[in-house]
């Protein structure tokens, strides 16, 4: 039993949720989000909440019950205000820019590298270390700054790199002569 699938999903006066069939459409102030539904997953909105359920007790019915009442629980929260992520750059000339719909990442390689931005995801820098990312899907926003991230991972021995804001590194020491 899903526990997490059985939850209701509150709805705001801003948002409205509109279910024809299989697709779930959410129209909020900041945008509009749709998502298809598996098989077997249904959906009724029922005053101000949303309630998934499942057609019948199989495993997959089960897995995909809990997926798809989180899935549109998050298109209800990104419409209604963004989600966010941080980037930090760390490292002595490491920098970013914004230049259209591109990022321009200087990371101390001989060319830098440019990441082209989902049409759902803007990029702010700040200080020219600091990147923040917003959008209204969930997902895009995550693999945005997870692809970004990529490009050069903070490293152990001296920390230089890109990291999520509040990243822990451990630090590891170097080698030491006897």
């Amino acid at each position: 039993m899903s526990r997490i699938g059985l939850q209701p999903i509150d709805v705001t006066a801003a948002v409205t949720v509109e279910i024809s069939g299989a697709t779930v459409s959410v129209k909020g102030p900041k945008g509009e989000l749709s998502y298809v539904m598996p098989e077997g997953i249904t959906a009724v909105v029922e005053g101000t909440q949303a309630i998934v359920s499942r057609a019948s007790e199989s495993k997959k019915h089960k897995s995909f019950h809990g997926l798809a009442r989180t899935l549109i629980a998050n298109m209800i929260e990104g419409v209604e205000k963004e989600y966010k992520k941080e980037l930090e750059i760390q490292g002595v000339g490491f920098k970013a820019a914004v230049k259209g719909e591109q990022i321009e990442l200087t990371l101390g390689f001989a060319f830098p590298k440019y990441y082209t931005l989902p049409e759902s995801v803007t990029a702010v820098v700040n200080n020219n270390t600091e990147v923040l990312l917003t959008g209204i899907d969930k997902q895009q926003v995550g693999l945005a700054a997870a692809r970004i991230r990529s490009y050069y991972p903070a490293e152990p021995y001296k920390g230089k790199g890109i990291r999520y804001k509040g990243e822990q590194i451990r630090r590891k020491e170097g080698k030491t002569v006897a």
